[in-house]
């Protein structure tokens, strides 16, 4: 689940103070009613839906109220996709969600059944039964309300409710509706959210989020603590340790938030990560984490008009086809009258932003459109970049002294982004993980 881990980063003393509050073992609170969620890997195969039996079992037998959102079996929504293509190239988005929807139906029932096998009073419970109600965009939809009576109802009964994440009811046209991937996690916050919850566990194969990828840095740390914009910066920018929706309703929401890993020994777990709100961090750092993505494409057009509504002729038919641009830099040439534009795109889009781009060619009036796939963004983030000067500045220095280019440069309130030739990354992530002090233990 976990393929490219997050950074969080401690600037050297002469740029800002150590911060040690955001390492401080952060426990879970006992006695509390919680949402537990098992992502694919969590519940692969029966021996490893038993292992999540027995994290359920700690908490019951702690006294908790519990509700368990899992993930389809690793592989079975690829397989479900699979067979949907197969069966149909122009198959009906709706039909496709009654069918993907089945994995994690698959896996509530069956950690159901291995809970009342150890004694748990335990229930499964599909998307349309709590109900979760959402929008009717078919594979995509949005939660609009999660009513969590039933669930409630079950607690008073002694009843650990264990629900099918990633899907939901569309009320009107009472369809089976899904969230998209990753949406098993915002089942779980929506959930959360919903049941007054002191806490929403989110179990992976990892033991929380990391200071960056140890297969990058084998010194990368994990954070006890991380604020909810940070972690929602470093999801949209790359790292994949929980889906960005349900980061932004974690948010919205103020449910805490803890990443762990289910993979530790359900007897004596490690607390994981807590993603908490901003006053929870008594200190904060200047930068908190470095997220990178490899999935990136640059697209130049050189000698645009330099007129009014050259933008919106450049970026409304993109993003009419649902294309997501990321990095914009705009450079005026030298005869004053043209500009040349550069932004990023997905690599999976690129080769359908570049067909959209040489249809618009007489609207837009470029003279030529060149692009790059051998690219890669760093990005690095903290809420402490609001009230700290040369942060950027740093990083810009250490990379040009190891010979790393930067093609362009997007900065916010709270982060920074440079796109790289994509065979610099990894130098670039070691070169920033040690400038701002994360080889230190």
């Amino acid at each position: 689940m976990y393929t490219r881990r997050i950074a969080a980063m401690r600037v050297p003393a002469t740029a800002v103070s150590h911060s040690r509050d955001r390492n401080k073992k952060a426990l879970p609170d006992p006695m509390a009613r919680l949402v537990m969620k098992f992502g694919g890997t969590s519940v692969a195969d029966i021996d490893r839906i038993r292992n999540v039996a027995r994290h359920v079992q700690r908490e019951v037998a702690a006294g908790n109220e519990v509700a368990v959102v899992v993930s389809a079996m690793a592989g079975k929504t690829d397989e479900l996709v699979a067979l949907c293509k197969d069966a149909s190239r122009n198959y009906d988005s709706r039909e496709y969600d009654a069918v993907v929807a089945t994995g994690e139906q698959v896996t509530a029932g069956l950690l159901a059944i291995v809970l009342q096998d150890m004694g748990i009073p335990a229930r499964s419970w599909q998307g349309w039964q709590v109900p979760i109600l959402t929008s009717e965009a078919a594979s995509a939809a949005r939660i609009a309300q999660v009513k969590g009576e039933h669930i409630l109802a079950g607690f008073l009964a002694g009843e650990v409710a264990v629900v099918a994440g990633f899907q939901g009811l569309h009320a009107a046209t009472g369809r089976i509706t899904t969230l998209g991937r990753g949406g098993s996690d915002t089942s779980a916050v929506a959930i959360a959210a919903a049941i007054k919850a002191e806490r929403c566990d989110i179990y992976t194969d990892v033991d929380g989020i990391y200071t960056t990828d140890p297969r990058v840095v084998p010194k990368a740390r994990r954070l006890d603590r991380i604020a909810f914009e940070e972690i929602l910066e470093m999801a949209s920018l790359g790292a994949k340790v929980m889906q960005v929706r349900s980061v932004e309703l974690a948010m919205m929401k103020r449910v805490r938030t803890y990443v762990r890993s289910s993979f530790d020994d359900p007897a004596d777990p490690r607390p994981g990560t807590l993603i908490c709100d901003e006053e929870d961090i008594v200190e904060q750092q200047v930068v908190t984490g470095i997220a990178f993505s490899r999935n990136e494409a640059q697209i130049t057009l050189r000698r645009v008009a330099d007129r009014p509504g050259v933008a919106a002729a450049i970026f409304m038919p993109l993003a009419e086809a649902h294309v997501n641009v990321d990095m914009i830099v705009q450079v005026a040439s030298d005869d004053t009258v043209t500009t040349d534009i550069t932004f990023t795109v997905g690599a999976n889009d690129y080769e359908r932003a570049l067909a959209i781009l040489e249809k618009a060619k007489a609207t837009v009036g470029y003279a030529a459109l060149q692009g790059a796939v051998d690219v890669a963004k760093v990005s690095a983030i903290g809420i402490g970049m609001r009230s700290h000067a040369g942060v950027a500045a740093l990083a810009f220095k250490a990379l040009s002294e190891k010979g790393i280019n930067i093609r362009a440069i997007t900065t916010s309130e709270i982060k920074f982004s440079i796109l790289i030739d994509a065979a610099y990354t990894e130098l670039a992530v070691r070169t920033l993980h040690t400038l701002y002090g994360l080889d230190q233990v």
